[in-house]
């Protein structure tokens, strides 16, 4: 009886009863309902946070907050404390009490944040998802930024797969990456069709509120285009002769390459002889500052439709009613893609073009071209920001045609509000520099003269090399900050160093040309970095411990105001770089791991092998 009984008693199962509550040594706030736990204030507004937000300040600050705690509503945001917030959190007691009911809903708040990220790989609704790099990294904005635009965004509903922060991020992550549907799919958990048409709810989304309110010609007054994004030297060069205050607009059309069409009808008019490939053309309008005013088109690009048409087009059509926009006396400057309309470039100022027979621009030509290209660079540097998008850079399928032109509108109303001016200036040094520049300007190249009164291009002028001779010309020295404003130019200093790399010898000697006769002149033979026949001469002329002249025989060798690349590299290496210790050659040569198919060595004659063999079998 005993026996059964305690038989009966082992096999029944013993349940052990837990406390109410666990006491655990985890640092948390106050627990009061009548001030905030976080800042301390009293207030009859206070919030009790929901399980998440216990749970995440949790995982971030080590302090735990105890279930009915209340705070103020601005301490949270999408369910979490602010980073403000977490900063203030202290806690008061090192221990805390938890019944079953709370340790169940931390455990199934943890359960349910893991399980949503795995669902969610790219989340951009999570604040703690992502870092700040990550949003520059993915979409090319900070995440201030990106918050920023999604105050532009209207009318996206969210739907189980996206959220209308997810379908911008897709957006300007294809924009940013040029990833492909299927890989946006893997990162962001979606599929390929839920990816495509995320990335067309936010195109639509942009478009409808945030490009028109950054730009186009209506978008801005001309007042701020004027004191806001004109640098002081432009109308300094091109606007000082000019009795109104004109708006000084920088016009260039760039290029987005897509895939060959079986329309080809479509195939020719995309076809560009210029670049030999299928291409359209957005018209890129800047200030001298780089802040995009507009992006017309995208246009076709054969014959037709050259820059010159283009800008036919624009002023025929009014397009975006940029007649009422521009006035009389404001100022156009393009490039020589608008030769095909040379009365009009005429009225506009555009830069001279080369004469049918001539091979060089006259001084004066070549001096008021400089004028021009001092201002118009930022127009291809606008177009290079462009392309860092790399979607842009891409071969675009032609599904994408319809819509090249918002993503470049996009793009270019993100730049706006977004990213710095490409050229700035301050007004005192902008002042001295066109000055010096229009001083130039009207300066003949009496060195050009020289050189042909004297026979100095001549083939019957000896000239000898300077390392041959063992002399060592008083060349003047100068700092690369000396050299810039030599060049009037960042660009040539940048490129000397390239030329320089291509001429310096493996035992570090430049091929330096010098005449015993005259002392203040030396001359160099530049090899074209396009052509491999073709060689430019130039000369360089100095004395009282300065570079007083130069030339060059090339189409803008004669201009005075600034000097070329080639000239640079010389002036370069001669006043700077053959002064440094750890001169290097600069950029490095790529090729060393590429076969050349010309280089093939000598053959050798079997003939003659056979014949040295039967000799030397005889002489022994």
């Amino acid at each position: 009886m005993t026996a059964s009984m305690a038989k009966g008693a082992d096999s029944q199962s013993v349940t052990v009863k837990s406390p109410p509550s666990v006491n655990l040594s985890l640092p948390r706030t106050s627990l009061g309902h009548s001030y905030c736990f976080v800042c301390k204030k009293p207030g009859p507004k206070l919030v009790i946070p929901s399980v998440r937000t216990r749970f995440l300040a949790y995982t971030k600050s080590d302090i735990f907050i105890p279930t009915g705690a209340r705070c103020c509503p601005g301490h949270i945001h999408n369910n979490s404390l602010t980073p403000h917030a977490l900063n203030q959190l202290k806690s008061v007691k090192n221990q805390t009490n938890l019944n079953r009911s709370g340790i169940l809903e931390l455990l199934n708040e943890a359960k349910n944040i893991i399980l949503e990220k795995e669902k969610k790989r790219l989340d951009f609704d999570n604040d703690d998802s992502l870092t700040d790099e990550d949003y520059q990294n993915l979409t090319g904005l900070s995440r201030a930024n990106f918050d920023d635009l999604m105050t532009y965004v209207e009318r996206i509903k969210s739907t189980n797969a996206r959220s209308p922060r997810t379908c911008i991020a897709l957006l300007l992550t294809k924009l940013r990456t040029a990833m492909s549907n299927k890989l946006l799919g893997t990162l962001f958990n979606m599929t390929k069709s839920q990816v495509r048409r995320a990335v067309a709810t936010g195109r639509k989304a942009l478009m409808n509120k945030f490009v028109p309110q950054h730009l186009g010609f209506q978008h801005v007054s001309r007042e701020e285009m004027k004191t806001k994004h004109t640098r002081p030297l432009a109308r300094e060069l091109l606007a000082d002769d000019v009795t109104s205050d004109p708006v000084i607009l920088v016009l260039d059309g760039t290029y987005i390459y897509i895939q060959k069409s079986a329309n080809f009808s479509f195939q020719r008019h995309t076809f560009s002889m210029h670049k030999h490939r299928p291409l359209v053309k957005p018209m890129m309008v800047v200030t001298t500052t780089g802040y995009v005013v507009s992006v017309l088109g995208p246009y076709l690009a054969d014959t037709r439709n050259n820059d010159s048409s283009i800008l036919k087009h624009m002023l025929a059509t009014n397009a975006e009613e940029m007649k009422n926009w521009v006035q009389e006396d404001d100022i156009f400057v393009v490039d020589r893609g608008f030769r095909d309309s040379a009365d009009i470039l005429q009225e506009l100022g555009m830069p001279s073009f080369l004469q049918k027979g001539s091979k060089q621009h006259e001084t004066e030509d070549s001096n008021n071209s400089r004028l021009v290209t001092k201002i118009r660079w930022v127009v291809e540097s606008a177009n290079g920001r462009l392309k860092s998008w790399k979607y842009l850079d891409r071969v675009l399928p032609n599904t994408q045609l319809p819509h090249i032109g918002d993503y470049v509108r996009i793009i270019c109303a993100l730049c706006n509000r977004y990213r710095p001016p490409l050229s700035r200036g301050e007004e005192e040094s902008d002042v001295v520099m066109a000055a010096k520049m229009k001083y130039l300007s009207k300066q003949s190249n009496t060195l050009q003269q020289r050189i042909s009164d004297e026979g100095l291009d001549k083939r019957s002028h000896k000239w000898v090399k300077m390392n041959e001779c063992g002399l060592v010309p008083e060349f003047p020295t100068y700092t690369e900050d000396e050299i810039r404003e030599l060049t009037l130019g960042v660009y040539q200093v940048k490129m000397a160093k390239c030329y320089s790399q291509e001429h310096v010898s493996e035992d570090g000697v430049y091929d330096i040309l010098i005449d015993n006769v005259n002392d203040d002149l030396l001359s160099a033979k530049i090899q074209s970095r396009h052509t491999s026949a073709k060689q430019y001469q130039c000369w360089i002329g100095y004395f009282d411990g300065a570079v007083q002249s130069w030339y060059r025989k090339c189409k803008s060798g004669s201009r005075v105001v600034g000097c070329c690349a080639h000239i640079a590299s010389v002036i370069w290496y001669m006043s700077y770089a053959r002064h440094l210790p750890d001169f290097t050659k600069g950029v490095r040569d790529w090729g060393v791991g590429i076969l050349d198919a010309s280089n093939v060595p000598d053959p050798i004659d079997e003939s003659e092998s056979e014949e040295e063999n039967a000799h030397s079998d005889m002489e022994e």
